[in-house]
């Protein structure tokens, strides 16, 4: 699998931490930055994550802020991504399970390495459950933003 990756200057510090869980899982990383600590717009990052995820170019995506809230926000703009803000390994799970979320967003502020680490590894390594109820779901959001992008 092949997961992008990108933070603003808020989310630098477990940039290094994700990758190499990310790796260390045996799968592939396409870093889109930020690299730095100089104040950064998180859509800037938000957005070349998102387009890597829906042109197939990555099978996932992951991105961090300081909350993962802009993140989340932004993400969840860009048609076809179903962005998850996660701060528990429980919801990690569940939304890759129940939602087929293809990013996940998470905020350094709000948890530290060993967390995000311990997220990174639920939420890569479930499965969507294609449960027919869950598909529906799914396919109820996929007409949603059909709606409103034809509207």
């Amino acid at each position: 699998m092949k997961i992008a990756v990108g933070t603003d200057h808020a989310g630098i510090r477990l940039k290094e931490d994700i990758i190499a869980v990310i790796e260390g899982m045996g799968h592939q990383v396409a870093d889109v930055g930020c690299g730095c600590t100089d104040s950064v717009d998180y859509p800037d990052y938000a957005l070349p994550v998102c387009e890597l995820v829906t042109k197939g170019e990555a099978d996932r995506g992951i991105l961090i802020c300081g909350t993962g809230i802009g993140m989340s926000i932004a993400a969840n703009k860009v048609p076809g991504i179903r962005c998850a803000l996660v701060h528990d390994v429980f919801s990690a799970m569940a939304t890759r399970e129940h939602n087929d979320s293809n990013v996940l967003a998470m905020g350094e502020r709000v948890i530290g390495p060993g967390l995000a680490q311990e997220i990174v590894k639920a939420w890569v390594g479930t499965e969507f459950s294609g449960g027919e109820r869950h598909v529906g779901r799914v396919n109820k959001i996929k007409a949603i933003e059909e709606r409103y992008l034809h509207n």
